[in-house]
């Protein structure tokens, strides 16, 4: 794998190394020197190479403030440092040293979860499913892998075999220290070969390494000696180790893996409650592809990409929480069927199930269960091939790892600004606020969140306006999404542009980020650690700006989206506490609610162009001399008008035709009335459900349906020798409760019996 650093960083607080330096005349003196930075950006927490654009004769690297690395040069004269092995992602400091004492020269790189690395810099599993099962029955033959040799810069090779395991020494406890994470080299499986980019070979059973079931192909160059640390390498991805499982295996997988499968079930057993820490599910799939604050999409089975749903059959979308429990790191997973209902491993052995180590790890990593990746495939994934693909035990998977359900799930509430600054609030309310300056667009102390919003004057040439997003929250990073050139989103970190030419997605202080485009964004999603979110989409050249808040935030939110109460009356309050009643609101008192503006001390925005220096820096946040137009112009002799009333139809019809009218441009008021819509289809994918709850299928019986919202109604039956007692169909009332008793098929006698008593 191959680790580039990328961030720009200054040498001393007294100059800058930012890009936008040169505009604002405040570079380093030495910018060349002590302002480095390199690409790419981001690499797998396994460790690899990094290359520094600066010319250095010779230095020393400091990971994490404490893990040194001696530097090199390479032939061509390029410097890099070897990344260490870290069992953890996000941002990792990086600290360089040209005289061995002070390290003066400071950047960032990303450390990715293995499977998000870059697919080009791995080593490629040819037939992962092979690879995966090899030795259970018809799955056997020479195993393949290949890489591109020019990334391992020497003529021969090393393929070595890693493995991972988390050391079973106690919970952290005064009596035993906690678990230790521990990827280990095993053994060659070839060494000193020809750098051809392939590989393949017969594996042969190791009964001696037959308790390492998961790990990774590394592949060096041929100096370097066996096992060896933090040196130039290629991994694969991890993956279960069957191919070199003991010969027991072989000759009866199934057997092998029962064993193995009720070894965990006594382990299980004795380890710490984990379910009941874990949120609810959305009861819908629209549900959980809306609540983008707290799930997202589960890459191994995503509709986006054809529901492709190895470990969920039956399913054609999954999401997970976001974020681990707090207490054990466990993690929330829910599968939707066609249809959009959860599904419930009580009705398919594909239905949703949760994790005691969450997939994606959990901050402060490093510990087990909390290593991203490794952690979940060793007490969830390697369980599941024990119990459920290698033998006939999947209850007994299940039996720990059972579906949540979603009857006490809440959906998240939604306001956005749209268009020219046309406003939804949390509660319903619309209206349009045209003040040019920098406004709380959400501010909840409470909670530790704050976004706000800056407007400029609208450009009348084109019909464009620029509206710039801020999305903080105390304690955390900041992240700004602003308009850029080409008409494209612009992120940046704490002041600092963050590319996603290489992720799409992103784990900070506090937050998560994301963007489906990593070229030139044009969404991009901002979740934070309470379950908020900020989505920012484009619109024919306009921001629309979309703020999700959980139920957590009942009347602990206050800004130009109202006060989240359920009572949009009194969404207009002012600042002092005034409240402007909103049925029969004036512009000009809309004008004067919203311009409350946000003080110089909590303004959270970047200032980084004399442009923005000059209208916004300096002045106060909200410009009183600005006064816009309260209404668009509508005269009769208006050629305009006569299209803009066929465009303009519906519930957004009001701010479409404002904005086109304003503009004199029908591509502006359509980008608003689709922005509109969105919001639409959102809060109609938000709508609270009601849920009954799961319910079994009688033991010697069938149950048909596996739909259990409000309105449903399932029918049971009995097989052939039994009879039904009690209810033989049952209807999700509105209040979660089914009608009738849970039936039972029985013998003729016991019905008998429970009829004559």
């Amino acid at each position: 794998d191959r680790t580039h650093w990328n961030y720009t960083h200054r040498k001393k607080d007294k100059c800058s190394c930012r890009a936008t330096c040169m505009t604002l005349m405040s570079c380093c003196a030495d910018y060349n020197q002590s302002c480095f930075q390199v690409m790419p950006h981001s690499s797998s927490m396994l460790g690899g190479e990094t290359h520094m654009s600066n010319k250095l004769c010779s230095f020393l690297c400091r990971f994490k403030g404490e893990i040194l690395r001696d530097g090199f040069i390479d032939a061509e004269g390029h410097a890099y440092c070897i990344s260490p092995l870290l069992y953890e992602t996000g941002w990792i400091p990086f600290d360089v040293s040209t005289d061995g004492i002070n390290f003066d020269r400071s950047a960032q790189y990303f450390s990715v979860h293995p499977s998000k690395a870059d697919p080009t810099s791995k080593v490629i599993l040819v037939n992962a499913t092979q690879w995966q099962n090899y030795g259970t029955p018809n799955v056997g033959g020479r195993l393949k892998m290949t890489w591109n040799n020019s990334l391992i810069r020497a003529e021969r090779i090393n393929v070595e075999l890693w493995a991972y395991r988390e050391s079973q020494t106690g919970r952290g406890t005064n009596a035993s220290p906690p678990p230790q994470a521990e990827l280990h080299y095993l053994y060659s499986l070839g060494r000193n070969l020809t750098n051809s980019g392939a590989f393949s070979f017969s594996p042969k059973p190791r009964r001696e390494y037959s308790d390492w079931e998961l790990g990774n192909i590394r592949i060096t160059a041929g100096s370097t000696a066996e096992g060896e640390r933090d040196v130039r390498g290629l991994w694969s991805g991890a993956h279960l180790l069957a191919w070199h499982l003991e010969e027991a295996f072989r000759e009866n997988s199934a057997a092998w893996a029962r064993s193995r499968c009720l070894q965990w079930d006594d382990l299980e057993t004795n380890l710490p409650d984990f379910l009941s820490e874990l949120i609810d599910c959305p009861c819908t799939l629209a549900q959980a592809r809306a609540d983008t604050g707290r799930f997202h999409t589960d890459s191994s089975c995503d509709i986006e990409r054809g529901s492709v749903c190895t470990y969920h059959p039956g399913c054609v979308h999954c999401v997970r929480a976001i974020q681990a429990s707090p207490e054990h790191g466990a993690g929330q997973q829910c599968c939707y069927d066609h249809s959009g209902d959860l599904v419930f491993t009580g009705d398919s052995v594909g239905g949703s199930t949760p994790d005691r180590a969450h997939d994606w790890g959990s901050p402060p990593y490093v510990q087990p269960p909390r290593v991203p990746g490794y952690s979940h495939w060793l007490h969830d994934v390697l369980s599941f091939y024990h119990c459920c693909l290698w033998s006939d035990r999947c209850h007994v998977y299940l039996k720990h790892r059972p579906s949540s359900g979603c009857q006490n799930y809440q959906p998240p509430r939604a306001g956005v600004v749209l268009g020219h600054s046309h406003y939804v609030t949390f509660d319903g309310l619309r209206y349009t606020f045209s003040g040019k300056g920098e406004y709380h667009l959400v501010s909840s102390p409470e909670t530790e969140l704050s976004v706000q919003v800056r407007t400029e004057q609208v450009k009348l040439k084109n019909g464009e306006s620029l509206l710039e997003a801020d999305a903080p929250s105390n304690g955390s990073d900041v992240i700004e999404v602003r308009l850029a050139a080409g008409a494209h989103l612009q992120v940046l970190k704490n002041q600092n542009v963050l590319l996603f030419t290489e992720q799409s997605w992103m784990e900070l202080h506090g937050e998560a980020l994301g963007t489906p485009d990593s070229s030139h964004a044009a969404n991009v999603t901002v979740t934070f650690s309470s379950g908020a979110a900020v989505e920012v989409r484009m619109f024919g050249g306009n921001m629309a700006v979309t703020v999700l808040l959980p139920a957590e935030f009942n009347r602990h939110a206050r800004g130009l989206l109202g006060s989240m109460n359920s009572d949009p009356s009194d969404d207009l309050t002012t600042q002092l506490g005034e409240v402007i009643p909103s049925a029969n609101a004036t512009s000009e008192e809309v004008f004067t609610f919203g311009a409350g503006n946000i003080s110089k001390n909590s303004s959270l925005f970047t200032y980084d162009s004399v442009h923005l220096l000059h209208l916004y820096s300096v002045p106060s946040s909200h410009d009183a001399a600005f006064v816009p137009a309260f209404s668009p112009p509508q005269s009769l002799d208006d050629p305009l008008v006569a299209d803009v009333l066929v465009m303009c139809y519906g519930e957004g019809a009001q701010f479409c035709k404002h904005d086109a009218l304003m503009t004199q441009n029908l591509t502006v008021g359509n980008a608003t009335l689709r922005a509109y819509e969105e919001h639409r289809a959102l809060m109609e994918a938000l709508k609270p459900v009601v849920s009954c709850g799961w319910l079994p299928t009688p033991r010697n019986g069938r149950k048909n349906g596996t739909r259990y919202l409000e309105g449903s109604t399932l029918s049971f039956t009995c097989s052939q020798g039994y009879l039904m007692y009690e209810s033989a169909e049952r209807t999700c009332l509105g209040d979660g409760t089914w009608t009738g008793e849970q039936p039972y098929c029985i013998t003729g006698r016991l019905y008998n019996e429970k009829h004559n008593k």
